[in-house]
């Protein structure tokens, strides 16, 4: 197994220590506060400014997305800086305009 780095619980906000091997089950809680962890909040496709608050548009509607849910797109989210995210951003925007 592998430890997953930089992966912090949405609800306590503090690192966790996840050795997975590709997918976290969905009786993952965190260590610290016991919150769910297989969550929208803990998905690399949640974003509360989209529709159904899911970048994946084939995925069912979840209504509570801070309880664990059965969705086959889940996929853990490791925690970005605000400079990261914006420098990805850019690089998005950029490549649009890219020759």
């Amino acid at each position: 197994m592998s430890k997953i780095d930089n992966i912090h619980c949405y609800s306590c906000k503090k690192e966790l220590s996840i050795e997975v091997e590709t997918k976290i089950s969905l009786s993952e809680e965190c260590e610290y506060c016991y919150a769910d962890l297989h969550c929208c909040k803990m998905c690399t496709y949640y974003d509360p400014k989209v529709y159904n608050e899911c970048h994946e548009t084939n995925a069912d509607r979840v209504v509570e997305k801070i309880k664990k849910n059965f969705c086959g797109y889940f996929k853990l989210e490791g925690s970005k800086s605000e400079e990261e995210k914006l420098n990805e951003h850019l690089s998005a925007a950029n490549a649009l305009f890219k020759d």
